[in-house]
């Protein structure tokens, strides 16, 4: 039922998952879903759970970097396959055993690495908005890794050199050239939050 609504979700988005579009999709009748889940908050539960357990968990007593990169980047992958669940992520009130492993073991990881409590809050806090803003901002874009120049030159045409100089200045000389991935600012992005969090460290 969780695997069904998750791919569901992936298909045609969280607001095409209701529990009779769910049965449709498995070929029962609506309320024989009750016999497996108690009710569609419970799938909800269930299916940020299961995003959970995709991502790579850190190592607390490693190379905390090289752990919490490790992490973000696993992170991100998850939730562009799944970029439905990124609303759902941090909402929900009865967090699933696969969420709990996971937050404990990225708090364990900063604990280890020597910050304190209040720091290890405040890192974790960072590195999540960074990945989840990444994550809304990678789904929302017009364009995927393969076609950013023939949709940012598209774009650029569009607008006056005269009146927005800068922005034809990136599109022309740094978007639209050849091999330009708009997903390689994740990592860039990453490594000043870690040399950030390094620089924080007693």
């Amino acid at each position: 039922v969780l695997g069904c609504a998750v791919a569901l979700a992936d298909a045609k988005g969280l607001g095409a998952l209701t529990m009779r579009s769910l049965a449709q999709e498995l070929g029962v009748k609506p309320m024989s879903l009750y016999h497996h889940v108690a009710n569609k908050d419970a799938i909800l539960d269930g299916i940020v759970d299961m995003v959970f357990a995709e991502m790579e968990l850190p190592s607390p007593g490693g190379d905390w970097r090289a752990e919490l990169a490790r992490r973000a980047t696993s992170a991100r992958g998850v939730l562009r396959r799944h970029p439905w669940a990124i609303a759902l992520m941090e909402s929900r009130a009865v967090p699933g055993p696969a969420n709990l492993r996971h937050h404990d073991a990225v708090l364990g990881t900063l604990r280890k690495a020597g910050f304190s409590v209040p720091m290890t809050a405040h890192a974790y806090a960072l590195l999540d908005a960074y990945v989840y803003g990444f994550a809304v901002q990678e789904a929302a874009l017009p364009f995927g890794p393969d076609s950013p120049p023939d949709v940012t030159a598209s774009i650029a045409a569009q607008i006056s050199p005269d009146d927005y100089p800068h922005l034809v200045e990136l599109a022309t000389t740094h978007a639209m050239q050849p091999g330009y991935d708009f997903g390689d600012e994740f990592k860039f992005g990453l490594g000043v939050i870690l040399d950030a969090l390094a620089a924080a460290l007693p």
